[in-house]
């Protein structure tokens, strides 16, 4: 069920940034076992392929050498260049199939303009996608199949080229990529996501006109949707293998792609995807170590593009068909050796069986599932974007990332802190985690953060997966509804998805504020008055029984 990876691939070059170097690292386009002593060479022919409005892009092809075509073809689109391709190409061309690597329009040797980047891949004006699928069909080496390859940037333009796709496309292996642009890459719980965009667009040369257009639109609308693939599920008919990290900055888009195209896509995708989820971040993280077993190296073999890809595009029985549609791995106290959890399991959907159950927050600081508050408590704190909650740890990119104590920000004055009893026994997380908070404020906006830790017997508060939500959007992404002073709102805070055993002996934490920056955008609460300076909110969190705010936790059903 466990096996090695077959794809590793050479060292990043030292002309690269630190963080592009990391992504690359995602993307699969480099590995820190380097191949350098590799004395084999592979040479790739570089063609300008013409796009329907006649804009070229520099497209990179290796063949197997020594084999006679036809080949089945790997594409992977990329905007960090093709300088990092032989490596992988390497270990796709010994197994026999050409490896086409292209650098997306605008980027490095390819022509035109990267603005909108990724809005060039897919069903928009340029079908760049669909437009080297269509080339690489037409070549003498090509037997007309074709997959998509790759991480990170690598994952989103398959996951833009995939709806509307000729049959060419035969299979897709996405890994870490969003679903959705809006959602899950640039406004989450519509609020900018400010260190992940920001550092990734200055980091790769594209902050100009893509950051700009990205502000202008801080609502989902027209723009966005063109910009969803998600929305576009029923017109992918390739099936996918979709890997993602339960740390990982776009965790829910990998899942919500498994979840949309198994479930509405085409016949040839419908009921053929796989999912595989990790305790992984978009690179490393060191607070938690979790066992050997964890590792990237050793998902289940559904997670292995070339067992995929051999199954696909030549037929072969090696038993994907067999594959259960779901892998994920069972987070757990990594410090004990006999602590229930940090496995691998698999199931036929996502999410597994659970019960849905509310935690309700009351008065006195504590969190319990059961009844309701009885009073008619509230808990008040004043929120300064001038002095916003500092991002510890999370699915970041560029900022220290995966499971790191939360005590630091839980001593602040601007922070709600909600925890249950020690558990007498072990209790199981898995699947959508949402908050429901019933809120007032004295601002016409505001936002709301909801962070879930798991508190070990030595008082670490470790995060497990947290969520933020913009007043203004707590009903629609689309359209805004400001607040009237003293009113309660019931807002909902989707924290995404996560599989975690809280062991015996911990405790289990829900942390309310209204920031976490630099990872979000500091709210200014002054609403539609966008020229107005910057004003403290006063924010309540509602604790009664009218109004019980809550955690909505996925209990594991066996």
């Amino acid at each position: 069920m466990i096996q090695p990876s077959v794809l590793e691939v050479p060292r990043c070059d030292r002309r690269l940034s630190a963080l592009v170097c990391a992504v690359l690292l995602v993307a699969g386009l480099i590995h820190p076992a380097a191949w350098a002593d590799d004395a084999r060479e592979l040479e790739p022919q570089t063609h300008m392929v013409p796009m329907k409005d006649g804009i070229r892009l520099a497209t990179d092809v290796y063949l197997p050498p020594g084999a006679e075509p036809p080949f089945p073809t790997i594409l992977a689109r990329s905007p960090y260049g093709r300088g990092q391709g032989e490596g992988v190409a390497r270990r796709f061309c010994d197994r026999g199939y050409a490896f086409v690597l292209q650098d997306l329009r605008g980027r490095f040797g390819s022509e035109g303009d990267d603005v909108v980047i990724f809005g060039n891949d897919g069903w928009r004006e340029h079908t760049d996608g669909h437009d080297t699928l269509a080339w690489i069909a037409a070549q003498p080496w090509s037997d007309g199949k074709v997959a998509t390859w790759g991480g990170s940037a690598l994952g989103v333009t398959q996951n833009m080229l995939a709806p509307g796709a000729s049959d060419h496309l035969q299979a897709q292996h996405v890994e870490v990529a969003f679903s959705d642009m809006y959602g899950q890459g640039t406004y989450q719980g519509g609020v900018w996501r400010k260190a992940l965009i920001e550092t990734w667009l200055a980091a790769t040369g594209m902050t100009e006109g893509n950051q700009e257009i990205f502000l202008s639109h801080p609502a989902y609308d027209d723009f966005w949707r063109s910009l969803n693939p998600e929305s576009r599920a029923a017109d992918v008919n390739a099936p996918g293998v979709f890997i993602g990290g339960w740390y990982d900055i776009f965790l829910q888009g990998s899942i919500n792609s498994f979840v949309t195209i198994n479930g509405q896509g085409g016949p040839a995708a419908r009921d053929h995807c796989r999912l595989v989820v990790g305790p992984w971040a978009h690179g490393g993280f060191d607070e938690l170590t979790y066992p050997d077993n964890s590792k990237h190296s050793r998902m289940p073999a559904a997670g292995d593009a070339l067992r995929f890809f051999d199954h696909h595009l030549r037929g072969q029985a090696n038993g994907v068909a067999d594959d259960k549609a779901v892998h994920y791995y069972v987070m757990g106290d990594p410090t004990v050796d006999d602590a229930p959890g940090n496995e691998w399991r698999s199931a036929d959907s996502w999410p597994p069986p659970a019960v849905a159950t509310p935690w309700y927050f009351h008065a006195d600081g504590t969190l319990a599932a059961g009844d309701p508050p009885a009073g008619d408590e509230s808990a008040t704190f004043t929120y300064d974007p001038a002095n916003p909650v500092p991002t510890i740890g999370g699915q970041n990119l560029a900022l220290p990332k995966g499971p790191m104590d939360q005590r630091k920000a839980e001593s602040r004055d601007d922070v709600l802190v909600f925890t249950s009893d020690v558990l007498a026994e072990p209790v199981e997380v898995t699947g959508p985690v949402t908050a429901r908070l019933y809120v007032s404020s004295d601002c016409p906006d505001t936002d709301f953060t909801v962070k879930l830790t798991d508190v070990y017997p030595d008082g670490r508060s470790m995060l497990v997966t947290d969520g933020i939500q913009r007043a203004r959007f707590r009903n629609s992404s689309s359209e805004p509804e400001w607040l009237e002073p003293g009113q309660v709102y019931a807002i909902d805070v989707d924290l995404w998805s996560t599989s975690l055993i809280f062991n015996r002996g911990h405790q289990i934490r829900v942390v309310v504020s209204s920031s976490n920056s630099p990872r979000f955008e500091t709210n200014p609460n002054t609403g539609p008055d966008v020229e107005a300076a910057p004003r403290p909110a006063e924010n309540t969190v509602h604790l009664s029984r009218d109004h019980a705010s809550q955690i909505v936790l996925p209990i594991y059903g066996g």
